[in-house]
């Protein structure tokens, strides 16, 4: 982010996006506000000011009964007065993103101020990557950055179609977004050996593609949660009624055989902790993973299971985390994740790099406190998925051209 802002009023795309309590309107996880901060404090330091925008849930989506905006609901208004508090300084905000009120704050905005706009998916051109959307938008500022890595994989105006507006001398990446790139960068393409991957979730068919490209670099690929029983499936074991992606054996086996022709080790889970019903009551026992009995089902990774796991994950230099080992959200079935953490935290201690991205990978390593014991804690779910199966994202195209 080597611009002058001097005098200049920087157009700034965040991700506030963040969770409100659904009866108080409350935030109760600010991370993806505190992630922007270096990048408003740097350009509020140098003498500029900054127009911040954002999108908040699906708006249009979830209108109300008579077919209008939720307004008070998907507001951006119940996050000034945290914003204000986190830069210890007051935020303005505009009741719009495009209109008079827009226009004539953004107009005279001065050095040091913050205006945050209105929600950007309160207009249909936000998700059509509409430009005409983008061209007023892009009339409030005189440099564009883009901070909102977590969106980067959408084509939208705000995100992507805005920056046609600006030269390269007139955008940039914020600090988020550069260390999202950069710190991806460095795993899929400079990785140091020994390089393992851990990939967890449901569905073998939504790691598909980053299955693909992890077995061309990796040298141990870590498979849990409940997308190995597939795997077992479709290596002739049994598993009682475990999640199976029936028409994805043929894939799994496939994937199998890749890894072996690249001398990449998978490592499946041994044993499973199974329980005769998806229940935070249910009755559990461990057996071993490609020997479920009928009606019970694999919804953590068992002890032999976390220490291989565990065992491989700190004898690494390179870690790449995406997706849980089990049904992280019920307390009894996270065990094998939390176990996950704690061990890519041992191994950074020791010197590997760890990079942690996907929704409940984060989240054990945010709940454990260990966010910091990790090397990064990518912010962009679904984008830093698309960026690890080697997509060109288009918001960061966007800047590059």
């Amino acid at each position: 982010m080597n611009l002058d802002f001097k005098g200049k009023k920087a157009l700034v795309r965040v991700d506030f996006n963040v969770p409100l309590d659904k009866k108080t309107l409350a935030i109760t996880d600010d991370t993806r506000m505190r992630a922007a901060l270096p990048t408003i404090n740097t350009i509020l330091e140098n003498g500029g000011s900054v127009i911040l925008m954002s999108h908040f849930d699906r708006p249009l989506k979830k209108l109300k009964e008579d077919g209008s905006i939720d307004v008070e609901r998907f507001t951006l208004r119940h996050l000034v007065a945290h914003l204000s508090d986190l830069l210890s300084r007051p935020v303005q905000f505009a009741n719009d993103c495009l209109g008079a009120e827009a226009v004539e704050k953004a107009k005279n905005l001065q050095a040091g101020e913050v205006l945050l706009l209105e929600n950007t998916r309160f207009y249909k051109g936000e998700e059509k990557g509409d430009a005409e959307m983008a061209q007023k938008l892009a009339t409030l500022g005189d440099i564009y950055v883009n901070d909102a890595f977590g969106t980067a994989h959408r084509a939208h105006a705000s995100t992507t179609t805005v920056a046609q507006f600006f030269d390269k001398d007139h955008k940039t990446f914020g600090f988020l977004m550069q260390a999202e790139v950069d710190n991806a960068d460095r795993v899929l393409n400079n990785p140091e050996k020994p390089f393992t991957a851990i990939v967890g979730g449901a569905k073998v068919s939504d790691k598909i593609l980053i299955l693909e490209r992890l077995i061309d670099s990796v040298d141990n690929l870590i498979i849990g949660g409940g997308m190995a029983y597939t795997f077992f499936k479709a290596m002739g074991g049994q598993i009682g009624n475990s999640l199976c992606e029936a028409d994805r054996l043929d894939h799994a086996l496939a994937l199998i055989e890749k890894a072996k022709s690249k001398g990449v080790t998978i490592l499946l889970p041994t044993d499973s902790l199974v329980a005769d019903k998806f229940d935070a009551e249910a009755n559990t026992q461990v057996t071993p993973s490609d020997n479920i009995p009928d009606g019970w089902m694999g919804l953590d990774i068992g002890s032999e299971a976390i220490a291989t796991f565990s065992e491989t994950v700190k004898a690494s230099k390179t870690i790449l985390w995406n997706g849980p080992m089990g049904v992280f959200e019920i307390p009894k079935f996270a065990v094998g994740t939390k176990e996950i953490a704690l061990a890519v935290a041992a191994a950074t201690t020791e010197g590997a790099f760890s990079l942690v991205g996907g929704g409940d990978s984060v989240a054990a390593v945010t709940q454990m406190g260990l966010e910091k014991s990790v090397s990064f804690v990518s912010t962009g779910g679904g984008a830093m998925l698309e960026f690890l199966e080697g997509k060109e994202l288009p918001g960061i195209a966007a800047i590059k051209a």
